[in-house]
């Protein structure tokens, strides 16, 4: 345990940091280039547009898209929203029901209750103990006025990775958009838009070690082109579709967070995922202790796991000078309620409050997974001990 250093960061699917190879092509954009992109008539805005393209190009890449399809965003849950309800919007007369899952970020979920005050219908998908849901029910689930489907590419709390390509393939069988949120997917796992058919994917940086506060919208321009209804009003920026001044640092940060992560793919997933199964095997000889979500169709860096015997907040206040990590959604941390992901696995509240999620990354080394499995396991001994001193004093 360390007792004078900063804990062990094990919360990545929360945030990461902005690697120095991405704050350093950020920097000069500040200070030295710092045109505006839409200033066409001069040299500062010709090199502040210049940068926002390269970046752009670097973003359909990795995707498989094309430059023109990539609209910038302030981060997901802008380019969720500006998904969601300008579909809602743009094809309001061929229908109103959407379907989505149950275990989807609530940047995805808020957007569906609110379309739903507008008298939208939403069917929200069960999925199973492993949290995936099933393509019987999606198929069942699809109508004549179905305008969306959107599912997320890879679960921000449990890690699961969804079958795109056959929720995509079912989708353009029946001509119906479909939307992915890959805000943890990008970078960590294979994304093409085209044989995953997807019309629709939300991207943000802070998740692959760029700043926060800007991510990307993919909006698919042929076979089909995909109508949005703008959710912003302006200057009419990124084809009208995002109104707003580019900020042209955090752009070329995305971009260089994006490429460095898919030059780095495959050789990190292996490095990592090897880490997280270590910490696994550690972890799942210890009674009481269920992995959530699916044992190998997950992310690489995600572990998600609920703990019987033990109180939530007491396993996290135990953990704290040790490991930084959650229990679920950084997004959902100041929400009493026990995990909307984890209960649709079928946990029960104890077990769902009694949760932890550990993000591993380009930091995490072998002997950080060693002393987080000692601390955990040292937490949730402490713990049952205290709770069965108790019992005995009640008895």
């Amino acid at each position: 345990m360390r007792a004078s250093k900063r804990p062990i960061y094990l919360d990545c699917n929360a945030t990461t940091p902005v690697s120095p190879e991405v704050l350093a092509v950020m920097l000069p954009f500040f200070t030295q280039h710092f045109g505006n992109p839409s200033s066409s008539s001069h040299a500062y805005g010709w090199e502040a547009a210049a940068a926002v393209e390269n970046a752009r190009e670097i973003l359909a890449e990795a995707i498989a898209a094309e430059p023109t399809e990539i609209i910038f965003t302030s981060g997901a849950t802008e380019a969720n929203n500006l998904a969601i309800k300008g579909i809602a919007e743009a094809y309001l007369s061929e229908g109103k029901h959407i379907v989505t899952s149950q275990t989807e970020h609530s940047a995805v979920l808020a957007p569906c209750r609110y379309l739903e005050t507008l008298g939208f219908e939403v069917t929200y998908l069960p999925v199973g103990a492993d949290g995936l849901i099933a393509l019987s029910d999606l198929e069942k689930a699809l109508r004549t006025d179905t305008v969306l489907v959107s599912v997320m590419a890879a679960n921000n709390e449990i890690g699961v990775l969804q079958p795109i390509e056959q929720i995509g393939k079912i989708c353009r069988d029946r001509n119906i958009i479909f939307h992915t949120d890959a805000a943890q997917a990008l970078g960590k796992i294979l994304l093409n838009v085209q044989t995953m058919h997807i019309d629709l994917l939300s991207m943000t940086a802070h998740k692959l070690y760029g700043p926060k506060g800007i991510g990307a919208l993919y909006v698919r321009r042929k076979n089909p082109r995909v109508q949005l209804a703008p959710q912003l009003h302006g200057g009419g920026q990124e084809r009208g579709l995002r109104s707003g001044t580019l900020y042209t640092p955090q752009i070329v940060g995305l971009g260089e967070a994006v490429r460095i992560a898919m030059q780095e793919r495959k050789r990190e997933a292996k490095r990592i995922g090897a880490l997280r199964d270590r910490l696994w095997q550690t972890l799942a000889t210890l009674p009481g202790v269920h992995l959530n979500g699916h044992p190998t169709q997950r992310l690489p860096n995600n572990l998600s796991i609920s703990i019987e015997g033990v109180d939530g907040n007491g396993l996290l206040s135990g953990l704290q000078g040790a490991i930084a990590l959650s229990s679920g959604s950084a997004c959902s941390a100041l929400n009493p309620a026990p995990s909307h992901v984890i209960k649709a696995l079928g946990r029960s509240d104890r077990l769902a409050r009694a949760t932890l999620r550990v993000g591993l990354g380009r930091q995490t080394h072998a002997d950080d997974i060693d002393q987080a499995a000692r601390a955990i396991t040292d937490a949730i001994a402490s713990l049952r001990k205290q709770k069965g001193n108790r019992n005995r004093q009640v008895i």
